[in-house]
């Protein structure tokens, strides 16, 4: 599939899924806004318990903020489909709160879609010779595997599957149906936009992960989670139901 080119400037908007980030998001939003392309900022507030949510009652309106908060905590996957549902930008960028990805890569990850080459850009952390931040192993290694199998469904070769950063032409996401409520959604939208034929670029990013004592939230639970999602939406099955 190829979507309809952009020929004028496009709005661009940033979904962001908040859970317990009290002590970053004020500083992320300030990074976003200081690269000067975004139009909208869609924030995603999934019922903290730290004081996230009153911290955001609490910002003062702004033309380009939309706050969204759910009633109960129902994980990453939820979040961004109800932020995809409230952007209305031409682009759409996914940004966690955690300032583990750096919002001054947005130039490099908009290009392609701007120059009419792809649809769907992914962000690697392992692509490029750029910073990473070293920490665990066996993440890493988790993420690689997770990745390579992804591939072998998807008949893509991706080298970061599960990065936060995916940007999408709007015309893309509305055609996916968000299914998954918590990170299963890295391997399901992956599946998904695989199915659809989407033109997909990597750019090389830099990374500062966090700790678990830091705030990192992602378990081996999650891991698994993982492995049935791109089972369940290689794009062989999607085809095949979207057929009948």
């Amino acid at each position: 599939m190829i979507a309809t080119p952009i020929t004028s400037k496009p709005r661009v908007t940033v979904v962001i899924p908040v859970y317990n980030e009290r002590d970053t998001i004020p500083a992320l939003l300030d990074r976003v806004r200081a690269v000067g392309v975004v139009s909208e900022l869609v924030v995603v507030e999934d019922c903290s318990s730290d004081g996230t949510r009153e911290l955001l009652q609490q910002l003062p309106p702004a033309p380009d903020l939309k706050l969204v908060f759910h009633d109960r905590n129902r994980g990453k996957g939820a979040g961004l489909r109800s932020g995809f549902a409230a952007a209305t930008g031409d682009i759409v960028i996914i940004q966690d709160a955690d300032l583990e990805y750096d919002p001054r890569e947005y130039p490099r990850l908009l290009e392609p879609i701007l120059e009419d080459r792809a649809d769907v850009v992914y962000g690697s952390r392992f692509a490029g010779g750029e910073s990473h931040r070293v920490l665990y192993f066996w993440h890493s290694l988790g993420n690689r595997a997770l990745t390579l199998m992804s591939n072998a469904f998807t008949n893509l070769n991706l080298s970061d599957m599960e990065t936060c950063y995916k940007v999408f032409r709007r015309e893309i996401l509305q055609q996916v149906q968000v299914e998954e409520d918590r990170f299963g959604f890295e391997p399901e939208v992956t599946g998904k936009v695989a199915a659809l034929r989407c033109r997909i670029y990597e750019v090389g990013i830099s990374y500062s992960g966090r700790t678990y004592e830091e705030g990192k939230k992602i378990t081996w639970k999650d891991g698994v989670r993982a492995i049935w999602c791109i089972l369940k939406y290689r794009p062989t099955r999607l085809r095949r139901l979207r057929a009948r």
